[in-house]
């Protein structure tokens, strides 16, 4: 029973801030690369953070460069992203992703949390 559980989200007016959490039950995130995902109604999931197992190495996508930051907590066995300075267009649903190394494509992790409700609206 290896899972993944996203936790986190809400409703947040435009410029505020959430921060996300993706934590592992059935397994150790040591030796894993997490990515952070979203997806809005009619478009595609896309990469929004990944990071390394050991967190030395970080990747962010352009939208969300300098507003999003990517860590992690090993002894903890979760994985955050903080998001600040939120826009309308954030608004998805986001999901983090475990796999043997950081990408930022869906098709290179193999373990998927259900997903959290990201809303920015004033």
């Amino acid at each position: 029973q290896l899972q993944l559980v996203e936790s986190g989200g809400g409703l947040v007016q435009p410029g505020g801030s959430l921060r996300l959490s993706c934590a592992a039950s059935g397994f150790t995130l040591d030796y894993y690369a997490i990515g952070w995902f979203r997806q809005a109604p009619g478009k595609e999931r896309e990469g929004v953070s990944c990071i390394s197992s050991s967190g030395g190495g970080t990747t962010y996508a352009d939208s969300v460069k300098g507003r999003f930051t990517i860590s992690r907590d090993n002894a903890k066995n979760t994985v955050y992203l903080q998001m600040n300075s939120l826009k309308p267009e954030d608004t998805a649903v986001y999901y983090c992703a475990a796999g043997p190394r950081a990408a930022m494509f869906p098709s290179r992790y193999a373990y998927w949390g259900q997903g959290t409700q990201v809303t920015v609206s004033s």
